[in-house]
């Protein structure tokens, strides 16, 4: 199993050997440093291995987590599922992924802050004939009568909210590019987040 975190740069394009352009993200990734190993026959009863990325001042980081880094700060701590074999120090960069590979990009949607039906669930709103005034963006009814709900909210009817900063996570994405030196990652088609994200990428 392959796996890194990285930071989301931005979008960029690519040519392929065909002459073709096609879309891609830059990511900034790795190196990540394994921080723990989990086995079957330890105490955690299932196979992982912890990994840290980046590099953050150990006075803003809480004596528990330095104890358990032995004293490195690290900016962002990830675990993954797998069985191959890790050891506690030991270090990863992209240099494991390979043009071609097929990856699975997970990380924090951008924030849309507080939105209604329209953004948030495409809702076309209401008429703008026939004597409605202000009503262009408006949810409709939600209570019902009888039926459906019986005169009250149902639960779970889709309504104005807090909207974005979900994990997402989009599959069966192509590695574009790699470049060790640089530390550079260039995956197919869009991201999820903003520029400076934190991103796993798992192959």
């Amino acid at each position: 199993m392959k796996f890194i975190l990285a930071k989301k740069e931005g979008m960029t394009r690519i040519y392929g050997e065909d002459g073709l352009a096609r879309a891609g993200t830059l990511l900034l990734a790795g190196p990540v440093t394994m921080t723990q190993v989990k086995t079957k026959d330890g105490a955690d009863k299932y196979a992982a291995v912890q990994v840290g990325f980046g590099t953050r001042k150990s006075k803003n980081v809480g004596k528990a987590v330095l104890g358990h880094t032995k004293g490195k700060g690290f900016e962002a701590i990830r675990e993954f599922r797998t069985e191959d074999a890790a050891e506690v120090g030991a270090t990863m960069d992209v240099s494991v992924f390979a043009v071609g590979d097929t990856v699975a990009v997970s990380g924090l949607s951008k924030g849309r802050g507080f939105a209604g039906v329209v953004k948030r669930y495409n809702f076309k709103g209401g008429r703008r004939s026939h004597g409605q005034k202000h009503s262009e963006r408006e949810a409709g009814s939600i209570g019902g009568s009888g039926g459906r709900a019986g005169g009250r909210v149902a639960k779970g009817i889709r309504m104005a909210g807090r909207m974005g900063t979900d994990r997402v996570t989009v599959k069966n994405l192509k590695v574009l590019a790699v470049d060790k030196e640089a530390g550079t990652l260039i995956v197919s088609g869009a991201v999820p987040g903003a520029r400076g994200t934190l991103i796993e990428v798992v192959a």
